[in-house]
């Protein structure tokens, strides 16, 4: 199957304390330069906290962004279910999705960030069983059923939306390493998006991931689809490595201290502590590339394998190179990343060999042609002078 290809957009701005309106404007230039390149699909984070993260509502930039492109779907990569009540997320989702007539897709996660979920007062502990239980309640709603039911967050009674859905869009559920995620999925009906799928304990976890969709689906009376299963990872490509490195001398230390010191996150932490060792720590373990476009197709291929076969692969955005390089960058994968798996330039490379093979004779008859013509009409010239 032809992979798809997009991006997943958190987004990260490191180092913190960059003004938030240019920053904000860098990510919406991403996504209409994506657009621009074929790419087909962008998903957009929610966060409200630790300063680097600085979209807080999903579905308003999804709203503007929408009017600046014209093909890229563009979904909640992910809406914290947890923080809402499920009734308003449906209510916005169906509302999306008919503002964008077919381009809205909807990702659900627990919440990624610790101290968002602690300001409103939510239990860590508490965080992935209300998870599990508001998906329940929001795809029920989805489906046009009225809803009654309560927990310490909220209570619904007869909760149902006046929309019905514009599109058949895209639901999925992030998963990093554990098997939450796909058991969510699973029992809804819903697709996944491995996060962490090239972290250590994420590409681990590929295969198990699956094997949950797959033994864990039947049971409530789905079958899981691998060509709507996305997987993510970080990428910065130039024409050679030593650019590439050179390149992410910008950011990518930034990030990391990101990781390491204010994002309470164990399970996505950076490793080393110079450059080289962080360059090191990405390349080296399979993270991500720091290179050229073919490492980036031997990190695709590598995914394949690993996963036995998905559907579109999510570059995670972030600012490790200047803005230009970063640019620079998706056109080198859209370029030349891209085509190796989705066949596009395979007829151009068959009409080029094509021309080449015939190119001696049709070149000599196309100069006879050419010469007789001209023969021809030096003979009319001639007859008629005659006359």
């Amino acid at each position: 199957m032809a992979l798809k290809f997009g991006t997943f957009m958190a987004p990260f701005h490191t180092p913190v304390g960059q003004d938030p309106t240019y920053a904000i404007e860098r990510d919406l230039a991403v996504i209409r330069h994506m657009d621009m390149l074929g790419f087909e699909e962008a998903w957009i984070g929610e966060h409200h906290s630790c300063g680097a993260e600085l979209i807080p509502d999903p579905f308003i930039f999804i709203a503007y962004a929408a009017q600046e492109t014209k093909h890229i779907k563009l979904g909640t990569g992910v809406v914290s279910l947890p923080y809402h009540n499920p009734l308003w997320i449906a209510d916005r989702a169906l509302f999306t999705d008919r503002l964008l007539r077919g381009r809205f897709m909807l990702g659900l996660g627990p919440g990624a960030l610790p101290t968002d979920a602690t300001m409103i007062g939510l239990s860590l502990e508490e965080q992935r069983g209300a998870f599990e239980e508001d998906v329940d309640v929001l795809m029920a709603i989805l489906r046009g059923e009225k809803v009654t039911h309560e927990t310490p967050r909220y209570r619904l009674q007869d909760a149902h939306t006046q929309f019905a859905p514009f599109s058949d869009f895209d639901i999925l559920v992030a998963a990093i390493a554990s098997p939450t995620g796909p058991r969510v999925a699973a029992k809804n009906g819903i697709n996944l998006m491995s996060v962490g799928a090239t972290a250590a304990g994420g590409f681990d976890a590929l295969a198990l991931h699956w094997d949950v969709m797959e033994e864990r689906s039947p049971q409530f009376g789905h079958t899981p689809d691998r060509t709507k299963w996305r997987l993510a990872g970080p990428m910065h490509l130039a024409e050679t490595k030593e650019q590439a490195i050179e390149d992410v001398r910008h950011g990518l230390d930034a990030w990391c201290d990101y990781t390491q010191n204010i994002l309470a996150a164990p399970h996505f932490r950076a490793a080393g502590k110079t450059f080289e060792e962080r360059v090191a720590w990405v390349n080296e373990t399979g993270l991500g590339v720091i290179g050229t476009p073919d490492d980036a197709v031997a990190q695709v291929e590598r995914l394949e394998k690993q996963s036995g076969g998905f559907g579109s692969y999510l570059l995670i955005h972030q600012e490790w190179a200047p803005h230009a390089a970063t640019l620079k960058s998706y056109e080198l994968f859209a370029n030349h990343v891209k085509p190796k798996f989705q066949g596009s330039t395979s007829r151009l490379q068959t009409a080029t060999d094509y021309a080449v093979s015939r190119w001696t004779e049709l070149n000599d008859r196309q100069g006879a042609a050419i010469q007789a013509a001209t023969d021809r009409h030096a003979k009319e010239r001639a007859e008629a002078g005659k006359a």
